[in-house]
């Protein structure tokens, strides 16, 4: 889940949003607020195999119910919220497959170990649009106001908080468990 100004955040990066692409769902509460912001004519795709195999995305004991989850994000998206398209499957193999067209906005929330999230960051960066952006949740551990865990970290601090990082992208937020990066609006020019 999500506190309050990471709501916010989530709920900004998808106003203007045409296609968001949410990885993890769980029980839907980033969904809700992602189908909150977002207009009729956009899509929202959620991805979640709702199977942890991997001890990573979930503490132990923990799981989710994808028929109620469906049914919480329903109750919103039904009433002037977006078009959903749901993908009960892993994201990298949804992100490997992907001919859903660029993407505004990718939410990567799902297998926190630090191979996986990496493995999004890979699949999924190159389908979002210049000028788009990628979230990643739980990704601020030992920042200043912030916390996380140690597999999205790792991800952020060795992309982003390195000497090198990816080309054309900058973090362009932090906040409480939250890191946004932006993808540059015009691409480089520099050969």
């Amino acid at each position: 889940m999500h506190s309050p100004a990471e709501a916010d955040v989530l709920a900004q990066l998808a106003q203007a949003a045409t296609r968001v692409v949410e990885i993890g769902v769980y029980e839907g509460s980033s969904a809700v607020v992602l189908c909150r912001a977002m207009t009729p004519s956009a899509e929202l795709h959620l991805i979640d195999p709702f199977v942890d195999e991997s001890g990573a995305a979930l503490p132990p004991n923990w799981s989710a119910v994808p028929a109620a989850t469906r049914m919480s994000v329903w109750r919103v998206a039904r009433h002037d919220g977006p078009k959903t398209r749901w993908h009960i499957a892993r994201s990298q193999d949804v992100g490997r497959r992907w001919a859903g067209g660029e993407v505004d906005f990718v939410f990567i929330d799902g297998d926190h170990s630090a191979q996986a999230c990496r493995e999004d960051w890979d699949v999924w960066s190159p389908h979002v649009r210049l000028g788009g952006s990628v979230a990643f949740h739980d990704a601020r551990l030992e920042q200043p106001n912030g916390t996380g865990s140690p597999g999205p970290t790792t991800v952020v601090d060795e992309l982003f908080r390195s000497a090198a990082p990816p080309e054309g992208w900058r973090i362009a937020n932090e906040i409480d468990t939250l890191v946004v990066v932006s993808r540059d609006a015009q691409p480089s020019t520099a050969a």
